[in-house]
């Protein structure tokens, strides 16, 4: 998956891994994807429901050796 950019969020706990993805956000374009990397065990289901309620698309998620790594589309 091409992503515009990488946020490195790894041991960042709740609720910053959200306010840097919003910050990254920002900086792209309507249809960029932002690659996250979080260490915050919340942040599957913070991620998802920012994703959501702010317009974007969660396009994919997994876990690698306690990273968690989200690929979300801007809106």
């Amino acid at each position: 998956m091409e992503a515009k950019g990488i946020l490195d969020a790894k041991g960042l706990a709740c609720p910053m891994p959200i306010v840097k993805t919003k910050k990254a956000m920002n900086n792209l374009e309507s249809g960029d994807v932002l690659e996250i990397h979080a260490t915050d065990k919340g942040a599957k289901a913070d991620l998802a429901a920012w994703s959501k309620s702010g317009g974007h698309e969660l396009l994919s998620q997994e876990e690698d050796n306690g990273t968690f790594k989200f690929w979300i589309k801007k809106g």
